[in-house]
């Protein structure tokens, strides 16, 4: 289980993260909602040690995590697939997907269980990351965090500027690696529906605060959708 507990985060004299605390249960898909620039990717940013919090704590598996740097937390399953994908456009989708696991155990393969995620990568594998549509660099941006083999695979808006067949089926594979892998998944979504449909649990954030929770059957989609409307 990934815990956080009165996490907080300043930018300048903006109190950025406010005593966020937080819960993502163990082989579940949790969501947290909220709109733009509420600091959903500063907590992410927080929980990979790309930025270091203020105060507060952030624990994995019982243990603590918060003094680690990146790669250690790699090291301990954390997976990430940032916003924006930020794949290497001048390699190719092979060379993309090897870069990601050379942090845990490098490989001269690609597994082909990465593959039968996303089948166009296969046979795109010769192609350059930057020639891909960006519902494939998507595609591409969470194989390669797969390529880590992490436990807890964390992801910020994956459906950001992608066409809704693609949004689907990255719901599917997220879905189908929760319920066949075991996998422990935090997403961060602005959409309601998307999010309604996979989550196990969620979480609402509004002005750096934790507002609204629960079971993902649970969620009240007109008090949801009033937290998080623009």
């Amino acid at each position: 289980m990934l815990n956080i507990d009165r996490l907080n985060q300043f930018y300048g004299g903006s109190h950025i993260l406010r005593d966020v605390t937080m819960e993502v249960p163990q082989g579940s898909l949790t969501v947290l909602l909220g709109r733009n620039g509420v600091g959903k990717t500063t907590l992410l940013r927080c929980l990979m040690g790309l930025v270091r919090a203020k105060s507060g704590t952030i624990a994995w598996g019982g243990q603590s995590i918060e003094a680690l740097p990146p790669h250690a937390r790699v090291a301990r399953g954390l997976g990430y697939v940032p916003q924006g994908r930020e794949i290497f456009a001048r390699l190719t989708v092979e060379e993309n997907l090897l870069v990601g696991a050379a942090s845990r155990k490098p490989v001269s393969e690609v597994p082909e269980r990465i593959y039968s995620l996303f089948p166009v990568l296969k046979d795109m594998r010769k192609r350059r990351g930057g020639d891909l549509s960006g519902g494939q660099q998507q595609q591409l941006a969470i194989g390669r965090a797969l390529m880590s083999e992490p436990q807890l695979l964390i992801l910020d808006e994956p459906t950001e500027g992608i066409q809704p067949s693609i949004i689907q089926e990255i719901g599917r594979t997220l879905r189908r690696l929760v319920d066949e892998t075991g996998m422990t998944i935090l997403l961060v979504e602005q959409y309601y529906d998307f999010a309604r449909a996979l989550a196990d649990r969620y979480w609402v954030m509004r002005r750096g605060e934790i507002v609204a929770g629960g079971a993902g059957a649970e969620m009240d989609e007109k008090g949801v959708r009033e937290l998080i409307a623009v």
